[in-house]
This record gives structure tokens, sequence and C-alpha cells, in this order.
């Protein structure tokens, strides 16, 4: 379920920092990663790690701890796994163009999966439409669905906090913390740095 061919194909890697294919899970469990991406627009890839790639989708206004909020998330190509720990800035002219920095990364449990001894692969729930997943991250904890809606080019998918014991409409971690889990670094930071 590898397949990078839509990823490989939108960029220069002769231009670009992003990393090829390829990357290690660092640990025994899959993991998350929400990057912050400064682009045409700001926005905050959320990634999840099923069959040896990033699934990816873009959600313009970020996580939210609070189960009513629900979050557009529009899919987006795989990934490579060595993207979880890409910061850096994409060149003008290059596809997605801008600055990106880890926001939130950890590991995920398939909620889906310890249901029952019938519960769905990470790939059957994608294919349903229906990711239930418990994250262990340094900013968001607790329970999020996505749910597809539509199908084909209309498909949408919405990010939606589990009204769960981690769920609190008070706390926005969007807005609190900012910065990146991995460098400390602001995305204005990483611009100027390596811009």
């Amino acid at each position: 379920m590898t397949d990078l061919k839509e990823y490989t194909k939108k960029r220069d890697f002769s231009k670009t920092p992003e990393p090829g294919e390829g990357g290690e899970r660092p640990g025994d469990r899959p993991v998350f990663i929400i990057q912050k991406h400064r682009a045409s627009t700001l926005h905050y890839d959320f990634r999840l790690e099923v069959g040896g790639v990033l699934k990816s989708w873009a959600v313009p206004k970020g996580p939210s701890m609070d189960p009513r909020q629900k979050r557009l998330a529009v899919p987006t190509e795989d990934h490579p796994l060595a993207y979880a720990t890409f910061e850096g800035v994409i060149p003008e002219g290059e596809y997605g163009a801008g600055t990106v920095i880890v926001w939130d990364r950890g590991t995920y449990r398939n909620l889906r999966l310890e249901k029952d001894n019938n519960g769905l692969s990470m790939e059957e729930a994608l294919e349903e439409g229906k990711v239930e997943v418990w994250l262990a991250g340094e900013k968001v904890q607790g329970g999020f669905a996505l749910i597809r809606t539509g199908k084909g080019e209309d498909a949408r998918w919405l990010l939606i906090k589990m009204d769960d014991d981690e769920a609190d409409a008070r706390r926005n971690p969007v807005d609190t913390a900012p910065d990146s889990v991995l460098s400390g670094r602001s995305i204005d930071a990483v611009r100027e740095e390596e811009g």
C-alpha cells in the first residue's frame, strides 16, 4: 500500500528540501503527525501512518478539542514516513511552497479495531469512510474521528474530537501552543532561519 507516485510526481527533489521515499516507524506503534503549513493559506496537515505511508488531510482550522466543532479535512496525497520529521521551507514555484513545522506528533491506536474481534483495520476503515483513533500526542490527546462526506472527486472528510475525558471546549492548542514540538521554533522563525 506504499503508493507515493502522486507525491513524487508533484515534487522536484533537486529544488525542494522535502524527503523522498523512505523512513521508518520510530517505535512499535503507528505514528500520527500534525504539521503546521503556511503555504498560500495557513493550514494543518493531519497525517496517520497506514500501510507504510502517511495518509494525509489538510485541515484549514487545525484540530479542535471541542466535540461540537467539525473541522473540514481535505484529503491530499500520501507522504513518505520520512516526512514525519520534516520542517523547513518549500521554495517558491514548488508544490506546497511555504513553511512547514511539526506542530504535534505521537502515536495512535485504531479504536475501530479494538471494538470487538471483528474490528476494522485502518485500511478498511478508510475505505468505509469512518476512522476512529486514539491520539497520544504532545498537544492533542484522546479520541478523534475522521468521517468522509461525499464520494470520488467530491469526497471531503470531517475531523471531529470524540466526547471523552480529553475533550475540553475551553482548550485550544492551535492558539495557545503554536510552535514546533520538534524544534521549539515558531513557523516565522523557521522561515527566517531557512528561507
